[in-house]
């Protein structure tokens, strides 16, 4: 494991304390820069991956875009950040104005639908990092 990847592990096990360092024998020669992105997010098991992206929006060339569906569930207009409610469960996503990319402000009343990206925020926990409203159908 080169230093980098040793980081990005023990900032992992920050979040998740029960995550094991891998014998060399089990490490895979050479990680792509997704595998380190999800390690940095504390996620270390890939196989949940395809369902993720199997109902997940596609752009033209039928490629999946890795934005998720949600709704505002709050938005807090004078603080500039709220929280979405992901339509495959889970936990709330917090979003704040700055990572909206199409639309308005005005547009982020609760119930109303959005696209969004998964990130990190800088506080290192998730969040949205790319928010878009979706034109009315």
């Amino acid at each position: 494991m080169n230093a980098r990847q040793k980081r990005l592990f023990e900032e992992a096990r920050k979040k998740n304390p029960d995550l094991k360092i891998p014998q060399e024998s089990q490490l895979t020669p050479e990680w792509s820069e997704e595998d380190l992105a999800l390690i940095k997010q504390g996620v270390g098991d890939k196989t949940s991956r395809a369902s993720q992206t199997a109902n997940a929006p596609t752009d033209s060339s039928g490629e999946p875009t890795g934005e998720h569906a949600g709704a505002v569930v709050t938005y807090f207009e004078d603080k500039g950040f709220g929280f979405l409610r992901p339509d495959s469960g889970g936990r709330d996503v917090f979003f704040h104005i700055s990572r909206l990319t199409e639309g308005q402000a005005t547009d982020l009343k609760p119930g109303a639908r959005v696209l969004y990206e998964l990130g990190m925020a800088r506080t290192g926990k998730m969040a949205a990092s790319r928010v878009r409203v979706p034109p009315p159908e």
